[in-house]
């Protein structure tokens, strides 16, 4: 089968103007080309079945393109997900017409605000706007607030936890989202606790939430300070956690481990803690038991001079300094034992976890008011 000539006189005069993008509506049988003058628009004339009359338009494109008329090559496709494609032919990718090169276009390192542009005209797709919200030059160009305010439209319909834990630490980043947009994104979670998540993850310094400080701030904050001053990071996770903020941390941790709903909300839970917690753990991450970062913490707080630095402070409490050391060590390590060889999900998880999250959460609870030895446990 062979294009009508009609057909190949205006793709031909489409690709001499040199477009931006092309998008196929095979439904429709339109082809659609973006320029800097607007859009323009082919209704094709299938001269036999549908599909075997839009691979030949696809391969006429890809030859004007890419040299090449088989199409869209295929060893491109098991490169698209791992943005391997290379910088100076994402362009190129843009002009073929197929939605998996939008895809690798908008999965590469090297993607440019302009081209963001050019991909979410080719195709509007949630998935590709998260990709793009992963790229610092499409958060700080005028695509950020655009893809954000796209998602955040969206996000009801995200049906999976982790893509709407993604969906929320992608849309927080700075000047993304206003604070109206923030606070609704915030109420909502009360319904959706898999939201809180991605709060942890995205400003867990910044969180909605109106919290008192915790009542020994006040005394040790001036104390906490000068050690700041001196390089003392310990001291400043510890201040920062005993500040109001920090309360609103604690509270929404606690929040979340109420009732997760499943391993991965688990997980990410655990990773955003370990994150924030990280100054007391400047070596880097660990995979171990929660018995096993216990145990070790005693040992820590006598061989780390900036804990020790701290209990020399008085008022300090050297159980939230072990507890800040075993939050940032969390990790998957911890629930191994309930989640190997498990799927479980929703209250059957919740029973499973309880030997590992009760006191975990006894632990987080030292940082709050009261002595913080009976920390919650996870609800049914």
């Amino acid at each position: 089968m062979e294009l009508s000539p009609q057909d190949t006189l205006r793709l031909n005069v489409l690709l001499a103007n040199r477009p931006q993008a092309i998008r196929i509506n095979e439904s429709t049988m339109m082809v659609f080309g973006l320029s800097e003058q607007g859009e323009a628009e082919i209704r094709l004339n299938p001269t036999g079945r549908d599909d075997q009359y839009l691979k030949q338009v696809k391969e006429l494109l890809s030859g004007h393109v890419l040299g090449s008329p088989g199409g869209y090559p295929v060893y491109l496709q098991r490169w698209t997900r791992m943005g391997q494609m290379r910088d100076d032919s994402l362009e190129q990718m843009l002009l073929l017409g197929e939605p998996e090169a939008v895809v690798a276009t908008v999965c590469a390192q090297g993607l440019t605000d302009e081209l963001a542009r050019r991909a979410w005209w080719a195709m509007e797709d949630a998935t590709n706007a998260r990709h793009m919200l992963g790229k610092q030059a499409v958060v700080e160009g005028g695509m950020g607030p655009l893809l954000a305010a796209y998602l955040v439209e969206h996000l009801p319909f995200e049906t999976e936890p982790e893509q709407q834990i993604e969906t929320v630490r992608l849309v927080l980043q700075e000047g993304l989202l206003d604070q109206a947009q923030v606070d609704g994104l915030w109420r909502k979670a009360q319904r959706k606790p898999a939201y809180y998540v991605g709060f942890l993850a995205a400003r867990p310094k910044d969180l909605p939430q109106q919290t008192a400080a915790h009542p020994d701030y006040a005394e040790l904050a001036a104390a906490l300070k000068q050690l700041i001053a001196a390089g003392n990071a310990l001291a400043g996770l510890l201040e920062n956690m005993l500040s109001a903020p920090g309360q609103a941390f604690i509270e929404t941790v606690f929040r979340v481990f109420d009732k997760p709903s499943n391993q991965e909300v688990v997980n990410l839970a655990l990773d955003a803690v370990a994150a924030h917690m990280s100054p007391a753990r400047p070596e880097g991450r660990v995979d171990a038991t929660l018995e096993a970062l216990q145990a070790e913490s005693a040992g820590w707080l006598r061989r780390d001079a900036q804990a020790s630095a701290l209990c020399a402070v008085p008022g300090v409490d050297d159980t939230q300094l072990r507890a800040l050391r075993i939050l940032s060590g969390l990790s998957y390590g911890i629930v191994r034992p309930a989640f190997r060889d498990s799927t479980a999900i929703g209250s059957l998880m919740r029973r499973k976890l309880q030997p590992v999250l009760t006191p975990l959460l006894a632990e987080l609870a030292r940082l709050r008011p009261g002595d913080g030895r009976s920390g919650g446990g996870p609800g049914r």
